[in-house]
Parts: C-alpha cells; sequence; structure tokens
C-alpha cells in the first residue's frame, strides 16, 4: 500500500443518548479479526497488549494493521506515566519498540496511539461495536499492575453492566460507566460488548482515592447526587462504530 496521509477516525464525545441506542454497529474490514466462535475472553486477550517503558506503564488495543505496522490505542494518561522510549508486549510475549506518531490529533480526549513493525508475526485487531446503553452486559480487558517486584502482570478480564451513560462527557471524553472491576494498569484495555467488539477505552477507576467534583469536558460540574452515581462506577472513553482509515 502507497503511503499516504494518515487518519484515525474514532468518533468520541457528546451523544444523546437516544441517537446512541439506535446508532448501528459497524466493523472495519481490515482482515485478522477475531471469530466470533472464540470465547470472548481468548478475543480480548488476543487484542490487548501492554504498554512499557522504562517499566510497566498500561494496557493497549490491537487496533489496526497495515502491512507489517500495527496500530495501538490507549490512554494519554498512560503515556504520561513514563518517557519514551515505549515498547508494546504483544500477546505471543513479544516485545516491540513503538513510536509515537505526531499526525493524531485526540483534542482533550484521554486517548493516545503507538505504533509498531512486526514482519514475522501477524496478530488479530479490534472490531468496534456501537454506542452501549445502559443495562448492556459489558466486559473489561488489560493487565493490572503487580505492585511486587519480580511478579508478571497476569491478563484480567472482568464482567459487568452499563449503569450509567453520559448525555455528555466528563473531562478526558469519559462517557461509558460501568460496573466491572478495573484495576490500575488496565487503562489503555479494551470495553468490549457481547460481540467481542471495543466499544470504549478503561481509564477510570471506581472509587477514586481522592473525592474531587465531577467536571464534564465542557467546565460545568455534576451534581452531587449524579457525582454519587460516578464515582461508583468504572469509566471508559466510548468509540462509536467509526471507519478507521488509511493507517499505515
Amino acid at each position: 500500500m502507497n503511503a499516504s496521509p494518515l487518519t484515525l477516525v474514532v468518533c468520541i464525545g457528546s451523544i444523546s443518548l437516544s441517537l446512541s441506542a439506535s446508532a448501528p454497529v459497524v466493523s472495519t474490514s481490515a482482515p485478522n479479526y477475531i471469530s466470533q466462535s472464540v470465547p470472548l475472553s481468548q478475543q480480548a486477550r488476543s487484542i490487548t497488549v501492554k504498554v512499557i517503558s522504562q517499566d510497566f506503564l498500561g494496557s493497549g488495543i490491537l487496533l489496526r494493521r497495515n502491512g507489517t505496522t500495527y496500530t495501538v490505542l490507549t490512554n494519554a494518561h498512560v503515556l504520561q506515566a513514563g518517557d519514551p522510549p515505549y515498547r508494546v508486549q504483544t500477546p505471543d510475549g513479544k516485545i516491540y519498540r513503538a513510536n509515537l506518531p505526531q499526525r493524531f490529533n485526540f483534542g482533550n480526549n484521554d486517548l493516545a496511539v503507538l505504533q509498531f513493525k512486526s514482519a514475522g508475526s501477524i496478530y488479530g485487531i479490534a472490531s468496534l461495536g456501537a454506542f452501549p446503553t445502559a443495562g448492556d452486559e459489558v466486559f473489561a480487558a488489560g493487565y493490572p499492575a503487580v505492585e511486587e517486584r519480580g511478579q508478571k502482570q497476569s491478563f484480567a478480564f472482568t464482567t459487568g453492566k452499563v449503569g450509567l451513560v453520559l448525555t455528555k462527557p466528563l473531562e478526558g471524553g469519559y462517557q461509558i460507566g460501568y460496573t466491572n472491576n478495573v484495576k490500575n494498569g488496565m487503562s489503555g484495555g479494551p470495553l468490549l460488548n457481547r460481540r467481542g467488539q471495543v466499544v470504549g477505552i478503561n481509564g477510570m477507576q471506581a472509587y477514586p482515592l481522592w473525592d474531587q467534583p465531577s467536571v464534564f469536558a465542557d467546565g460545568s460540574k455534576a451534581d452531587d447526587r449524579l457525582h454519587q452515581m460516578i464515582i461508583r462506577l468504572s469509566w471508559a472513553v466510548p468509540i462509536i462504530s467509526c471507519p478507521v482509515k488509511d493507517l499505515s
């Protein structure tokens, strides 16, 4: 494929619940999606990577393959936790040096991408699902951080339901609240629906250590009743059934 300007189209932001509920499910046409016959936990593991600097930083999602180049989606705050050079550890345990492309601009959303090349191994990539609605069953995946040195980060796959969908996003683009247990290190990992499609990117844990006001992306604050609902849930930045184009 000839080189061309790269555009990552990930639709994020304030979508009303009524519109989101009717959004169709759209999967991109890139090769190597995981078969729907594979158990959800295995599907999640096959598209989830570790993001590493000098130390383990967090998780990421294998979003796109173009030739030998893979694009990994993660949280911006994951990369901010460490300095370049970054590395990506794929599900087979191989570690690749990754670069931070400057072509992508997610605005104030808590998202970032890394890219790496793999000439010898082919990995499955994520398919994208529709914006979820309250009550939907969802599955969170990632690699929890391990506090004791020498221990290996084990893959985590947790089940739960969407508890709250905000009509406008919180700071960082967070809009999907869910009951799944999400631990440190799982930031950047996928939130999947029952079809194994990625509907969001994990990034905020329930019951934060510091009970600060819940602030929306437009600068307004949630009232106390809504704030108490928000802090009881984990939160993801949504991906809303949009194609990923022209990535190399």
